[in-house]
C-alpha cells in the first residue's frame, strides 16, 4: 500500500470508504470534515492506495497538548489485511514528527470489533468521561 496526503480528487471516494465502514453519522458531515481537516495546518489526512484504488485512510489531528485519530477506515474487503496497522503507524509517526506526547482517539462503546483492533496495536481504555455540548445547534452524539 502506498500512503500519500487526500487530494481533491479523492474526496468522494474517501467519503464512500467512510461510509462503507460505518464511520459517518447525519449529524457529523463527512465532506465538512474533510474540508476542516485540510484547511487546519496541524492536521491531515492520509489515504491508502492499493493499484491507485483508495483502500485506506485515516485523519490526525494535533490540539496542541495531544494528537487525535478520527476515521481510520480500511475497505471492508480489505480489513485484517494489515492495512489498518500501516496507515496507523503512519499516522501516528505523522503526530510523532510535531511533537504530540500521546495520541488519543474515540470509539463508540458498542463497536468492540474497533476496540479489539485497538487493543491488539497497543492502545488501552482509559478511565475519562467524554463531556461535549453542540454550540452550533447541531445534536447527534
Amino acid at each position: 500500500m502506498r500512503i500519500r496526503p487526500i487530494a481533491d480528487e479523492d474526496v468522494d471516494a474517501v467519503v464512500a470508504l467512510w461510509g462503507a465502514c460505518g464511520l459517518t453519522r447525519p449529524w457529523n458531515a463527512p465532506y465538512d470534515d474533510i474540508a476542516l481537516a485540510r484547511e487546519t495546518p496541524q492536521c491531515e489526512i492520509f489515504v491508502g492506495l492499493d493499484n491507485d484504488t483508495i483502500v485506506a485512510s485515516v485523519l490526525c489531528g494535533s490540539d496542541g497538548h495531544r494528537g487525535w485519530i478520527y476515521y481510520l477506515a480500511v475497505n471492508p474487503d480489505r480489513q485484517k489485511d494489515g492495512l489498518g496497522r500501516e496507515i496507523m503507524a503512519h499516522g501516528e509517526g505523522w503526530l510523532r514528527n510535531l511533537g504530540v506526547p500521546k495520541i488519543e482517539l474515540m470509539i463508540r462503546p458498542e463497536n468492540d470489533t474497533v476496540r479489539q483492533f485497538y487493543e491488539r496495536i497497543g492502545y488501552a481504555v482509559e478511565d475519562r468521561i467524554i463531556m461535549s455540548r453542540w454550540v452550533d445547534g447541531r445534536k447527534g452524539s
